[in-house]
């Protein structure tokens, strides 16, 4: 759980620092001036960027370890292993991404360059916004699922997970919709609650649970 923990406060530090020193990232569709934005904000993205890579380690540790957790309690031939696994490395590198690429945009070269500022703060929105969010999805359903099949976890916090982790796959479409952009922080922030209360009630040993579940999806 500790690990859970320190990664969402390193994630919200990275939205605290953004909110007070300049406002929200700016997003495709977002009618502020980006080169501005990043014009006069390096420090504070720069710092923020910092943070968001930082909370991706953790995370990737989390996941690894909660998968694996989920392995030895004996689901070991269940594809949600391997999907929780898949999800969980590739939200850690989308976060990755989008945090270098805003580290990237406070550079005083790039921050007075209008043919890159925008390109760049696309992608680091379409990475650390739909990119992360989705998989942090399949790492929720591929933890949910087992948990849920083999009693691992109180049936409203699997039915929890399973949720999120829907939402999570559907705000996809804010990559075509700016009113489905209100998905992504429901999915984001739910999931992450999700995993810190996954961490703290999964079971540390085999007994009372069932250990063969082969041919069960996710």
């Amino acid at each position: 759980m500790p690990l859970a923990l320190i990664s969402v406060a390193l994630f919200a530090a990275s939205l605290v620092v953004g909110a007070t020193g300049g406002g929200p990232f700016p997003s495709p569709y977002d009618a502020r001036d980006v080169l501005a934005f990043f014009s006069a904000h390096p420090t504070t993205v720069r710092v923020a960027a910092t943070l968001q890579f930082a909370s991706a380690v953790p995370l990737a540790i989390l996941a690894a370890s909660l998968s694996s957790r989920i392995r030895y309690l004996g689901f070991a031939r269940v594809p949600g292993v391997l999907i929780a696994s898949t999800g969980g490395i590739l939200t850690t590198g989308m976060l990755a991404t989008s945090a270098l690429t805003q580290w990237v945009l406070s550079r005083p070269a790039t921050a007075t360059s209008p043919s890159v500022v925008r390109p760049l703060a696309d992608l680091a929105f379409a990475t650390g916004g739909p990119g992360a969010v989705v998989f942090l999805g399949l790492l929720v359903a591929g933890l949910a699922v087992p948990a849920a099949v083999g009693r691992l976890l109180p049936r409203p916090v699997w039915i929890a997970g399973i949720a999120f982790a829907a939402i999570a796959e559907l705000s996809t479409i804010a990559l075509l919709s700016r009113p489905a952009g209100v998905l992504l922080p429901i999915a984001r922030f739910g999931s992450l609650a999700w995993l810190v209360a996954a961490a703290a009630l999964l079971p540390a040993s085999r007994r009372g649970t069932t250990t063969t579940h082969e041919g069960i999806t996710p």
